[in-house]
């Protein structure tokens, strides 16, 4: 497995710590992976362990590396890195964070690399969070559906536990690889407002961060991205106010779910009523979510 990756050397001794993963390529919707990964990375310590070889992992003509042009010549080239690091919490903890891109080629060479580096380092538990567009009303908490072998996360969180086929992601890969040899892994999929996918959704990040919270112990910074979220859910609810139709589309949506005091506490039911399509709602909703940016106060 020496071809996919490099280990850097680190001072620190590295076994037993907790692994979060987060990667891109699958979906993101409401923009939650690139969120938690720019304030993970923006607000802790990091330095990176692992870097896998992007010869190997990507198809760059279908993800092209960014080239910095500085009037008569390339100034750059910074190329995605899929990598292990090292992360620091805001008490000082130590954990290890799988980030970057889906892998494009070798999924099964690449979940038997990170096998081997669960081995090597002696992680304790495995942790995602990835997002999905949902039929369900921005005016309730964002949606959770729990995986993995931790029955008491899933009892406490998982509102909706569909029997289905899904599309494969390798996260989902590492979980059921990493299951298999008895690690304690933890998958949340986070269902986000189908008509608020295309835009960066503060809440589902923060609920993100709240829940690897309560898998982990560990402490991440939120007070940013809260505030975000309470500016974000006030101007969606502004843009209601002006749009009667949009306004019932939205409350119909909302009637269709049982009522209940919480995530926790309140499963996702099946709509009573046919709810209205992502089309109906998302061709009112995204004029003026498309403008939000525009309509942003200047900072004083």
């Amino acid at each position: 497995m020496a071809e996919l990756y490099r280990v850097f050397e680190s001072e620190t001794e590295i076994k037993g710590l907790p692994m979060l993963a987060m990667l891109s390529g699958f979906t993101d919707s409401g923009q939650t992976i690139s969120q938690l990964s720019e304030h993970l990375f923006a607000h802790l310590d990091n330095e990176l362990l692992v870097r896998f070889s992007n010869d190997e992992l990507l198809d760059y003509r279908s993800r092209r590396p960014l080239l910095y042009f500085e009037k008569d010549h390339i100034d750059s080239y910074e190329p995605p890195v899929l990598g292990l690091y090292l992360v620091y919490d805001e008490a000082g903890s130590p954990f290890l964070l799988l980030e970057g891109y889906e892998p494009d080629f070798k999924w099964d060479a690449f979940a038997e690399a990170v096998g081997d580096l669960v081995d090597r380092f002696e992680v304790s538990s495995m942790t995602w969070v990835h997002s999905i567009p949902f039929p369900i009303p921005h005016t309730r908490p964002v949606g959770i559906t729990v995986s993995g072998n931790r029955a008491d996360l899933v009892d406490r969180y998982s509102e909706w536990k569909p029997q289905t086929q899904v599309p494969g992601n390798v996260i989902h890969l590492l979980e059921y690889r990493l299951g298999k040899t008895g690690l304690t892994t933890t998958g949340f999929v986070l269902l986000v407002p189908h008509y608020l996918a295309d835009n960066e959704v503060p809440a589902a990040a923060l609920s993100g961060l709240e829940l690897m919270t309560a898998a982990t112990g560990l402490v991440f910074p939120t007070d940013e991205i809260r505030e975000r979220a309470a500016k974000f859910a006030q101007k969606v609810n502004a843009q209601l106010e002006e749009n009667v139709e949009l306004a019932k589309l939205v409350a119909t949506l909302e009637q269709s779910y049982s009522s209940g005091s919480g995530p926790s506490r309140s499963p996702i039911g099946k709509p009573q009523t046919a709810p209205p399509s992502a089309d109906e709602i998302a061709e009112e909703l995204e004029k003026y979510l498309a403008n939000m940016s525009k309509d942003e106060p200047t900072a004083e």
